[in-house]
């Protein structure tokens, strides 16, 4: 089984998701919260359980489609590595560098 990490980056995606949901609902925010982390649980058993990104070539470059957030995430060979948490109507391709550039 491989280790979950996210990037800071993803995590700051995180929260920002979080923070924009609490201004109406403060428990919704936490309980949306919990269930995009227990999304990318499941990866560690199952990496290749996300869908391929399209607008990448790179297999181990999968994600995960949460109500309307794209979670992004590297399969590696230890670990899954988070690398972003994106509203799905977000133009990956106004994004430089892409997420999956960036280490």
């Amino acid at each position: 089984m491989r280790k979950i990490e996210w990037t800071l980056s993803a995590v700051s995606d995180a929260k920002n998701i979080r923070d924009f949901i609490a201004r109406d609902s403060k428990s919704y925010a936490d309980r949306f919260l919990h269930r995009i982390i227990q999304a990318i649980e499941n990866t560690a058993a199952y990496p290749m359980l996300g869908r391929s990104v399209p607008e990448t070539p790179d297999e181990n470059i999968r994600e995960i489609l949460f109500q309307e957030y794209r979670i992004m995430y590297r399969v590696e060979t230890s670990r899954i590595l988070v690398l972003m948490v994106i509203h799905g109507s977000r133009d990956l391709g106004q994004l430089a560098p892409k997420p999956w550039e960036v280490l």
